[in-house]
């Protein structure tokens, strides 16, 4: 099978340009099709208290009011998404800026608003995916750049988890491709002490990370980061890594099995 490498960048490498300057050089050297999925939430949260729109999270994920969603929508299927597809061209990278809306390429559902009232977010099933379309794509030398923004099919947008378009991204096209994911962000990968980088655990289990969750060495958004991780590998996903940007080409970070 031909391998197709599945990447997301987080809202705090986007807000350093020449951290994500140095990024997309590496993103462009990967050898094979690839996409790209990235973030904004610091950006976004902050033109929200510009604006004077509360932000308020659950989890480590964001709760969207309809004043939200209009923000979000702008700053990352608009600012963010546009200035990375400007800079991969600039790069010789062939690539087109997608929000989930585009192509029917990732519709979603409404999440329950039982336990946890989170508005207008959108759940993804990999399933519904249209795999197809992005395999044209990539069947051009066309990279995909995805921001999190989905649509329900009913006329409306939503705001969706980056983490979890990413992985299920990967789940969609892992039985045409062998699929590489990884989590790029701020960290050298996963850290069992958040303030030491050098504490690095290179290899987590599932045992492990039940374990390190109830201890609390696991909390707040790296919660459902890994459990995105863990959902991907359970559906097909070949390889999964956390680790820091600057790492992308080389082996550092936090590998899980």
């Amino acid at each position: 099978m031909k391998s197709l490498t599945v990447i997301k960048i987080g809202g705090n490498i986007i807000d350093r340009p020449e951290e994500l300057d140095s990024f997309l050089m590496n993103f462009i050297k990967i050898d094979g099709p690839k996409i790209l999925i990235h973030g904004g939430g610091v950006m976004a949260s902050e033109m929200a208290t510009k604006l004077g729109i509360k932000t308020v999270m659950h989890q480590g994920r964001r709760i969207t009011d309809l004043e939200t969603l209009k923000l979000v929508s702008m700053v990352y299927a608009g600012w963010i998404n546009k200035s990375i597809i400007a800079k991969l061209q600039k790069l010789g990278c062939n690539s087109i800026g997608l929000s989930g809306a585009d192509g029917d390429s990732v519709p979603a559902v409404k999440r329950s608003p039982v336990p946890i009232d989170f508005g207008y977010v959108g759940d993804v099933d990999p399933a519904q995916i249209n795999g197809g379309f992005l395999m044209s794509l990539l069947g051009r030398g066309i990279t995909p750049v995805f921001c999190a923004i989905t649509h329900d099919r009913n006329g409306s947008i939503l705001n969706t988890n980056a983490d979890t378009m990413a992985s299920s991204l990967a789940i969609a096209l892992s039985k045409d491709y062998y699929t590489k994911l990884i989590y790029c962000f701020e960290k050298q990968g996963v850290l069992s002490d958040p303030d030491n980088e050098n504490s690095v655990i290179p290899l987590i289990t599932r045992k492990n990370y039940e374990s390190m969750k109830e201890a609390g060495f696991i909390k707040d958004g790296m919660i459902p980061k890994m459990d995105n991780a863990w959902y991907a590998i359970d559906k097909g996903v070949s390889e999964v890594y956390i680790k820091h940007a600057s790492n992308l080409n080389n082996d550092k970070g936090t590998v899980l099995k």
